[in-house]
């Protein structure tokens, strides 16, 4: 597809980037309505399971569609992919119980999961990766538009319709993005050598599921030594040891092993995996700070946090930019982790009397960091394989990184729990009513304001400042809990630095072919003596 006009390849990625942002917004979207979708189906026990399901179905499909798109092309799957998310939508909106929208939801993962996959490989399809750099850009902030938008027009949603239109509001645009690749798209002839790798893709299947359900559940539904969380790992090293085992037995796997043998893939996709566990480790635990520590309400927070989200768009699209017109790409990636890692510090110096203006300023350094390193190493695996790899190639890059992600969640949250427990119990005064401090020990209360408020006024006021202390002491066992999070957030971030020091940088291609670029340019320079 490379050898399309200009035009048209822009017609193309508009079309694909509404399908993207048809995906993303339908994703953020459910965060805001679910509290209300739940007090009208019931099944709070499930709470959880609307996002595991999709975070498991659509890490599993992006994997095994990228090499089936290598075969087929990618037209078929990404039309397949918003066919089924759009199905999974509707379908989800006349839910009649949790069950049911869970099921649903995971309808939609498998339909994200070929959009995701599909459309950051079809960016490798239509452009060279040095002209990668800026639609690698643009796409990575159709994830940060989607994550201001999506939260805030879900919250208006169920504040002023039915809640089904979450899932249904956006239906429209998703018919608009198939027509636009059925008509625009071109087709690809399926490769006749090219055979499906059916066991070793059931085989990475039973690896990636049991993975990402322990660290989901790990510490949270059940203990990190239970017997359900220690088999879920065994489970996981026997169907790795069973994969590699295929792999190295079949004609085409679905994941060419010899691609680890490739330094700037291995080393691209581990930077990747640390830039997961510490964008999720901002985005999960900043909110709880603020709202928390600093005694922010939830709507405040969210204002607080956009300027995360608008600084990592904003970067994202100007380093790719900068990417494609200079052909560099490695110093933006170190300078970008290395601003990430000093804007992570910042968050763990925070206290209490941080005022909103500082915790601002902090989630701009995070987020400029972020998208300055978010979009490269995508680029670099892209760069470093083989153009029949792209597809398998691009989507371990994105499995890497949700993977990161997930285990960098439950690691973090592990860290916050130890903290909690070791932290010192503080005093309960003497005389006062068990009832206005039931439920104030756990931090979780600090979140509730209006719970807060109401607990504080139903104290007699000679208890007034003990109470006070008392949610103080708990306030600052938070505080240190979440300090600790982000210094190692910091700290896992400045690996990924050192890591991305050792990635050899090599011109970016000018176009599609297999040749090697050291070669390549070689044959430019050849051109220009």
């Amino acid at each position: 597809m490379e050898h399309l006009d200009h035009r048209k390849k822009v017609t193309i990625m508009v079309a694909i980037m509404a399908a993207m942002l048809f995906a993303a917004l339908n994703q953020t979207i459910v965060g805001t309505a679910l509290p209300k979708i739940v007090a009208e189906l019931g099944g709070f026990e499930y709470y959880s399971w609307v996002f595991t399901i999709f975070m498991l179905t659509s890490s599993i499909t992006a994997v095994l569609v990228g090499k089936l798109s290598d075969i087929y092309g990618r037209k078929p799957f990404i039309l397949i992919g918003i066919g089924v998310f759009m199905a999974g939508s509707l379908m989800a909106g006349f839910s009649q119980s949790m069950i049911q929208l869970i099921i649903f939801r995971g309808i939609q993962g498998f339909g994200g999961g070929m959009i995701m996959s599909t459309a950051f490989t079809a960016v490798g399809d239509l452009f060279s990766p040095r002209e990668r750099g800026r639609w690698q850009g643009i796409l990575s902030s159709v994830f940060g538009l989607a994550s201001v938008f999506g939260p805030t027009f879900g919250g208006w949603i169920v504040d002023n319709a039915n809640w089904q239109w979450v899932f249904w509001v956006f239906l429209p645009f998703g018919i608009v993005a198939f027509l636009c690749i059925i008509s625009l798209f071109p087709s690809t002839p399926k490769k006749q050598s090219e055979s499906v790798d059916y066991l070793g893709s059931i085989l990475l299947t039973a690896v990636i599921v049991p993975l990402l359900l322990a660290f989901t559940w790990a510490g949270t539904t059940y203990d990190w030594g239970s017997v359900q969380i220690i088999g879920l790992f065994a489970l996981t090293v026997i169907s790795l040891g069973l994969f590699i085992w295929a792999e190295k037995k079949v004609k085409s796997p679905v994941m060419p092993l010899e691609l680890f043998k490739n330094r700037i893939f291995t080393l691209s996709n581990a930077a990747g995996f640390i830039l997961g566990v510490g964008m999720f480790g901002a985005v999960m635990y900043v909110p709880f700070f603020i709202q928390g520590v600093m005694g922010v309400s939830a709507a405040v927070s969210g204002l607080i946090m956009m300027p995360m989200t608008l600084s990592m768009v904003a970067a994202s699209s100007i380093t790719g930019s900068f990417i494609t017109k200079t052909g560099k790409y490695k110093v933006f990636a170190l300078t970008g982790l290395a601003i990430m890692a000093a804007g992570m510090f910042s968050l763990s110096m925070m206290n209490s009397d941080t005022s909103i203006a500082i915790a601002v300023i902090n989630n701009i350094i995070v987020g400029t960091g972020l998208g300055m390193s978010f979009p490269i190493f995508t680029l670099t695996v892209q760069n470093a394989v083989s153009h029949q790899h792209l597809g398998v190639a691009t989507a371990a890059s994105q499995l890497f990184r949700q993977t990161g992600g997930t285990i960098g969640v439950a690691i973090m949250g592990l860290v916050l729990n130890n903290s909690m427990h070791r932290a010192e119990r503080p005093e309960i005064p003497e005389g006062l009513p068990a009832d206005n401090v039931q439920g104030l020990m756990n931090p979780q209360a600090l979140m509730d304001h209006a719970k807060l408020d109401k607990v504080l006024a139903s104290v007699p006021p000679q208890y007034q400042d003990a109470i006070t202390k008392l949610i103080d002491s708990v306030k600052e066992t938070l505080q240190n809990g979440l300090s600790g999070i982000f210094l190692i957030c910091a700290g896992i971030i400045l690996l990924g630095f050192i890591l991305t020091f050792f990635l050899k940088e090599i011109p970016l291609r000018t176009s599609n072919s297999d040749a090697p670029a050291e070669q390549e340019t070689e044959k430019q320079k050849a051109a220009v003596e």
